[in-house]
Order: structure tokens, then C-alpha cells, then sequence
């Protein structure tokens, strides 16, 4: 058992040293976790709640640099996080933590993924199959889906831009719009090759 002999804080880091000699550098907040103070002994108890304190940080600074990046669902950070080596123990902990800060929230990613797809020119089937492999529950999926512009709306713009031939409807069922959505389009296509 080694007894903490200095602490010196240094730009949110904390150095360590043990019976006299350096030990090692963590974070601010896993030592005062820990609660490590000069004179107190690293038995394996302290240790033990050191190590979980110290697993704890750095699942919740990979959860931060990932959000920092994009906005993720649960599902995905979780994943995110797992890939980097983290816990499920502290995943379920940091995804729960980032939720209660407001980091993390289904509903908000649902949103602006779907906005984001239906913009590039995704149709309802796409969107909610993108938002279900996102981790998204259907039923939050379909009522995200729900709040965009009609699929046929949607549909008539890109037709605009693209013109209206046989390409241009394999093209909008190939991202996902409905064969009910297509209907009119189709039959406006078989009247212009009839006239």
C-alpha cells in the first residue's frame, strides 16, 4: 500500500506521486472522485474507485468530442462509444448523463435527420429506414416523417428540376418515395407518350 506523498494540479490534470516518486497524471475530477489528498493510502479500495472514476472520465470526454462533432441518438453514441473501448457499464451511465444535460436527445436527431434527407432528396421509406438504423423507435420515426412536406411535394420539385421521364421516376423510387406518391407522375408520363 503506497501512501500519496504530492498532488499538483496542472491545466485540469492532477500528477500524482506515491511514497515520494511520480506516479502518474488523471484528471481533476477522477481524483477528487477518488478523493485522493496528500497523505491519504492508495489501498485497493481507493484504487478500484480511482480506476471507475478514471473509466467514468474518459467515457464522458469521448461522448462530449463526439456530439461536439454531430448530433447523435442514443444508439449512435452508443456505438460511437463502444468503439472507442468504453464499458457498457459506463456507455449506459455517459449516454444517460449526456441525456439528462440535453447532449443527447432521439427526438431532436430524428428531426433534423429526416429534414437533412428529405432536403438531398429522400423520400418517406428512405427517411424512416435511415432514422430506425439510427437507433430511432418507429414510432418516433413515423411521427418525425409525419412533419415534412408530403412526399408529393417533394417529389413534384425534383421532377421540376429533372424533368419528367422514366429515369427521373426510377431515380425517385430508388430514394425511397412511395408507389402511391409516383401514381400521378406516372400517369402524367403514360399520358404525354399517349399524346
Amino acid at each position: 500500500m503506497a501512501t500519496g506523498t504530492a498532488l499538483r494540479e496542472h491545466h485540469g490534470l492532477v500528477a500524482i506521486e506515491l511514497d515520494g516518486g511520480p506516479w502518474r497524471t488523471v484528471a481533476v475530477a477522477a481524483a477528487a472522485e477518488a478523493r485522493l489528498t496528500v497523505g491519504c493510502s492508495l489501498d485497493r479500495e481507493r484504487a478500484r474507485t480511482l480506476g471507475r472514476a478514471l473509466r467514468r472520465h474518459r467515457a464522458r470526454e469521448a461522448a462530449v468530442r463526439a456530439v461536439a462533432r454531430r448530433d447523435h441518438s442514443r444508439a449512435t453514441l452508443d456505438a460511437r462509444l463502444e468503439r472507442s473501448g468504453v464499458r457498457a457499464t459506463e456507455r449506459i451511465e455517459t449516454i444517460e448523463a449526456a441525456a439528462r444535460a440535453g447532449l443527447v436527445d432521439d427526438a431532436r436527431f430524428a428531426e433534423a435527420r429526416a429534414r437533412q434527407l428529405a432536403s438531398r432528396g429522400a423520400g418517406d421509406l428512405l427517411v424512416l429506414d435511415d432514422l430506425e438504423r439510427n437507433g430511432i423507435d418507429s414510432g418516433t420515426a413515423r411521427a418525425t416523417v409525419a412533419t415534412l412536406d408530403p412526399e408529393r411535394v417533394r417529389a413534384t420539385r425534383i421532377v421540376a428540376s429533372r424533368g419528367l421521364s422514366e429515369r427521373t421516376l426510377r431515380y425517385l423510387a430508388s430514394r425511397g418515395f412511395s408507389e402511391e406518391s409516383l401514381e400521378g407522375l406516372v400517369a402524367d408520363l403514360e399520358s404525354r407518350a399517349l399524346g
